[in-house]
């Protein structure tokens, strides 16, 4: 009995630490370069100065290799569709356009990188007029422009396919997310307002261990930011076990009611939102590997190797925390909890130690899920806190307590809140995401996997 505090206290103390080093470590940010291989047609060298800068490149894909495109022009305009920045590709088909103003006066805003058409040769068409950079780092952003003949496809369905890449990779980390929420409610019925700072916890263990000195190598491969995320999934887990153990669990126990819960998880999540601004600081975070990677060109299609590597390690968990609750001992006790605690209980069933596993389980997805987004495009403090309404929106519209809800509910949710872009400025695409949540519970209330139950 008097060796759980002393574990308790050692949990905080090493989630402490690792919080520590990130405001430490920040300074070691890499600088991010041009990709290795010195390849035709390649991107420019990343510049190393405190602007930002919009990096491209323009290639004629019907070449093998491709060939540089010389003397198109090139623009950034801001939302309000104003030119801020402006360039001519190179021999080598390159441009390089920085930004005016400091890093604070891009982070969080879209710009549109345009490519003007007649400054192209005759014969040739670009697959996509323009594309998006979101600045959410305070490192230079990287766009190409693969060019072909003039029956190249056009610019909406590029740009509709290359959301959908991104809304797919979203969607999965958003579904380990709503997974984890979606456990905890399902044996608690605690609605958990600090969840996001779970999310945010994982992506700021995952940064601290990146930025330790020195990198881990195996067999001459870099696996600093691959150890660092699997660090982040187990102490995740150890900070959700901390959680329950010194505060659910007591309240549990005093049987306080789940209103009173619920005030407690806000103040909780304000609570670990200003501990982690205290120690990260408020400016964007980003991992030093892959800051700036070439991307694959699929046709006019660009998909990064980390995009693809995430999306892939996300499906596998997500099929394998399935497999867990559909087949196993564990998995089975934790529905009977989530269907009939007291039940449960008389047939033998720890609840109070199922609900505790289930605790580590869904803040390890939480933290994972961070860990991941913020490999996929950098971190915050808050990066959790602006996922949340997504988080419950997902889960709600999946089902509440159904864990096939919470994953088909994220799909829909992440789905649509990249594919609206089409339609709608940036700034708006979560707004259409609750809306579709409205309509779908006015029709059916239960969720789109939920069960209808009997209230009162």
């Amino acid at each position: 009995m008097h060796a759980r505090p002393k574990r308790i206290a050692a949990l905080l103390a090493l989630a402490i630490a690792l919080l520590v080093s990130v405001s430490g470590a920040a300074s070691a940010a890499v600088t991010p370069r041009a990709a290795e291989g010195g390849t035709e047609c390649a991107l420019p060298q990343g510049t190393d100065d405190d602007v930002i800068s919009v990096l491209g490149r323009i290639c004629d894909r019907r070449e093998s290799p491709q060939a540089p495109v010389e003397g198109a022009d090139v623009t950034v305009e801001d939302e309000a569709g104003e030119v801020i920045g402006e360039a001519t590709s190179g021999a080598d088909g390159t441009f390089v356009i920085d930004l005016p103003g400091t890093v604070i006066d891009h982070l969080g805003k879209t710009y549109v990188v345009k490519i003007d058409e007649d400054s192209l040769p005759e014969d040739t068409s670009p697959d996509v007029l323009q594309r998006q950079v979101a600045i959410n780092l305070d490192t230079d952003q990287s766009v190409t422009f693969p060019v072909g003949g003039a029956e190249a496809g056009t610019g909406f369905a590029t740009q509709a396919l290359q959301l959908t890449v991104g809304g797919i990779v979203f969607s999965v980390l958003l579904a380990m997310a709503a997974l984890g929420l979606s456990m905890i409610f399902g044996t608690t019925g605690l609605t958990n307002f600090a969840h996001g700072e779970l999310v945010t916890f994982g992506a700021i263990i995952a940064f601290a261990v990146d930025q330790l000195p020195g990198a881990i190598r195996i067999a001459g491969v870099n696996l600093t930011v691959v150890v660092a995320v699997f660090v982040a999934f187990v102490v995740s887990g150890a900070f959700g076990w901390v959680n329950d153990r010194a505060l659910w669990a007591p309240l549990r126990r005093k049987g306080t009611g789940l209103i009173a819960m619920m005030i407690v998880s806000i103040g909780l999540s304000i609570f670990l939102r200003s501990i982690f601004q205290y120690f990260s600081g408020a400016q964007s975070r980003n991992y030093s590997q892959f800051s700036a990677v070439q991307p694959w060109e699929i046709g006019p299609l660009l998909i990064t190797p980390k995009e693809v590597i995430v999306a892939v390690t996300g499906v596998l968990v997500l099929v394998g925390v399935s497999l867990l609750i559909q087949r196993t001992r564990l998995g089975k006790a934790t529905r009977a909890v989530a269907d009939n605690p007291a039940l449960s209980s008389a047939t033998g069933i720890n609840v109070e130690r199922v609900i505790n596993l289930v605790w580590i389980g869904g803040a390890a997805l939480a933290g994972l899920s961070g860990a991941l987004l913020g490999l996929t495009q950098g971190f915050d403090y808050q990066i959790g806190f602006k996922l949340l309404l997504l988080i419950f929106a997902a889960v709600v519209l999946g089902g509440l307590g159904s864990i096939w809800g919470a994953m088909v509910g994220a799909f829909v949710v992440g789905l649509f809140t990249e594919l609206s872009t089409l339609f709608v400025p940036a700034e708006f695409k979560f707004v259409g995401a609750l809306l579709v949540l409205i309509i779908v519970l006015l029709i059916k209330p239960e969720g789109l996997l939920g069960k209808s139950q009997r209230v009162g």
